[in-house]
């Protein structure tokens, strides 16, 4: 088979299809042709050289895939030969074949294509996973969301919306935030000229957001805990604007707030498998509802990743930007 491998560490071009060994699913595994994978931002982490795989996992980029089971692994059960699927995966999607744990699979939900369903796996199940089983935002809370029109943001704003929440979210560009508006969200902030902790608070009648769903890390900290309400909940999920940053325990224990921080690649398989059951329990059933839709950005052959991961760092895009392969 091809694959994206990384020869070295450096700038797009780094990125190079090739011809590899085909992998061969293990116990409890699934063989999966892929059909489609998505650019997240821990691809070019991993192929700048700063995002090692775990052990054990692929060495190709690819968080994500769509495809057709091709062969099952021993002791594996409820999925057949020919089955489309999707997966969460450690590494290895952009790839003709990968190899995933059984627990990591979706079947394609009601109403998605499926190369669309490429971009479903990562952002629902690290949503999913930090908005609602960490941070429990409920009906009738307002929800922050940094980068509001990323692969992330979009499925925020359509998970939060569904669940009856309010949203506020930032981006750069009125049209990114148009777009954001489409997708239901109710606070459009210009993180280049608004004040995103007095926005919220505005639009809030001073009280703040129940919930902030952060990209950022350093850079907006204080601000996001600024911007907390009273037993809001700050759950990081990036480092965008850098690792360490100064946190104020006075106006937290104030607020009566909470901070957590999570990444879903390195998580135990059973840790991974529980999430994507409660993804296929409480989100897949909104696709066939026709309230939550993957929004794709574009998509392009596989073999040209690397033009994938120039529009993703150039931040132009609204979505997900999609690999396709031959």
């Amino acid at each position: 088979m091809h694959a994206i491998t990384i020869p070295e560490p450096g700038g797009p071009e780094a990125l190079v299809w090739a011809e590899v060994p085909d992998p061969q699913p293990g116990e409890g595994e699934v063989l999966v042709e892929v059909a489609a994978s998505a650019v997240n931002r821990a691809d070019i982490m991993q192929r700048q050289g700063f995002y090692d795989p775990p052990p054990g996992a692929s060495p190709y980029p690819g968080l994500e895939c769509s495809g057709r089971v091709a062969a099952l692994g021993p002791g594996v059960s409820g999925w057949a030969v020919g089955d489309e699927v999707c997966a969460l995966l450690a590494g290895g999607g952009y790839a003709e074949k990968v190899v995933v744990p059984a627990g990591q699979l979706l079947p394609v939900p009601q109403g998605v294509g499926l190369k669309e369903a490429a971009a479903l796996p990562e952002v629902v199940c690290t949503v999913w996973s930090n908005v609602f089983m960490v941070a429990h935002l409920r009906p009738g809370e307002t929800l922050l969301v940094h980068g509001g029109s990323s692969g992330i943001g979009t499925m925020a704003i359509q998970l939060a919306q569904a669940v009856g929440a309010k949203v506020a979210v930032t981006a750069g560009t009125k049209e990114k935030l148009e777009r954001c508006a489409e997708l239901g969200a109710d606070i459009l902030i210009n993180y280049r000229e608004q004040d995103f902790v007095a926005e919220v608070k505005d639009a809030t009648g001073g009280a703040g957001a129940d919930v902030i769903l952060d990209n950022m890390g350093a850079k907006y900290l204080d601000r996001n805990v600024q911007a907390l309400a009273v037993n809001g909940r700050l759950a990081i999920i990036g480092m965008q604007g850098g690792r360490k940053g100064e946190l104020n325990i006075g106006t937290l224990l104030a607020k009566r707030a909470a901070v957590s921080a999570t990444s879903l690649r390195a998580r135990p398989l059973e840790e991974k498998a529980a999430i994507v059951a409660a993804v296929r329990e409480h989100v897949w059933p909104l696709f066939g509802g026709g309230h939550v839709r993957p929004v794709v950005d574009r998509e392009m052959p596989m073999s040209e990743a690397a033009e994938g991961h120039r529009v993703v760092e150039e931040s132009g895009h609204i979505g997900k930007v999609l690999l396709v392969a031959p």
